[in-house]
């Protein structure tokens, strides 16, 4: 797999709940997450599809205590 991307060329999408904010973007094979307050200022965290996936089937499967 290729480098992280510094997903500065990325395509973001927002989702909010409650007034919080998690913007997502796809580059190159990763996945970037950031706080959407923050916006292009703030750091981004990078996924592999692989680790991304893993992670959506736990919350699927409800291995996070989302209360």
């Amino acid at each position: 797999m290729a480098d992280r991307p510094s997903f500065r060329e990325a395509t973001w999408r927002r989702v909010c709940s409650n007034g919080n904010c998690v913007e997502v973007a796809l580059q190159d094979g990763w996945v970037g997450v950031r706080d959407g307050k923050q916006g292009d200022g703030g750091p981004v965290l990078a996924f592999t599809a692989e680790e991304w996936h893993a992670f959506l089937q736990g919350v699927k499967a409800g291995a996070f205590d989302l209360s």
